[in-house]
């Protein structure tokens, strides 16, 4: 007789222990079916769900998004790491839920270091330039200088042309 409450307590045990892990589950956030990977720098296109009325970004350094005619929603890649979104419709019922994950570019790019300093180079097929987060701020801020003063230069030039 005693086996058999040995037993019974035992199951109990073992019910009440899945509960308390199930429960921990469900409270420690919300888990997302599918994660969106963008590239630092580059953009995704994803379709919203119908009848989206607000987007909210986790993390606004890490993702941007930008709804376009049609449903669509364009994710720019702003930082490394995770942040999540969440669709809500007008009465602030929550439609989608999906995590956005940003990544560095794999291909092409050779990383130089000088001492703590890093550099980034796009090499495809010649290496240049690439301004990446974590470089080296001499580095970063010299090629984001060219970047603006060549960008400011062509502007001038189109603004000549148009006259």
């Amino acid at each position: 007789m005693t086996a058999r409450f040995a037993y019974r307590g035992r199951r109990l045990a073992l019910g009440l222990a899945g509960a308390v892990l199930i429960f921990a589950a469900v409270m420690s956030g919300p888990v997302y079916a599918d994660t969106i990977k963008v590239l630092l720098d580059q953009a995704a296109i994803t379709k919203l769900p119908a009848q989206v009325a607000t987007i909210v970004i986790g993390n606004p350094l890490i993702a941007d998004v930008t709804v376009q005619p049609g449903g669509l929603l364009v994710i720019t890649g702003k930082g490394y790491g995770t942040t999540n979104m969440i669709a809500l419709d007008r009465t602030g019922a929550v439609l989608s839920e999906r995590n956005i994950e940003v990544v560095g570019a794999r291909g092409n790019v050779v990383v130089v270091y000088r001492g703590l300093n890093r550099e980034s180079y796009s090499c495809a097929p010649d290496c240049e330039r690439r301004i990446t987060l974590g470089d080296g701020p001499e580095y970063f801020q010299a090629t984001l200088q060219q970047t603006a003063t060549r960008a400011a230069q062509a502007q001038g030039a189109a603004a000549q042309g148009a006259h």
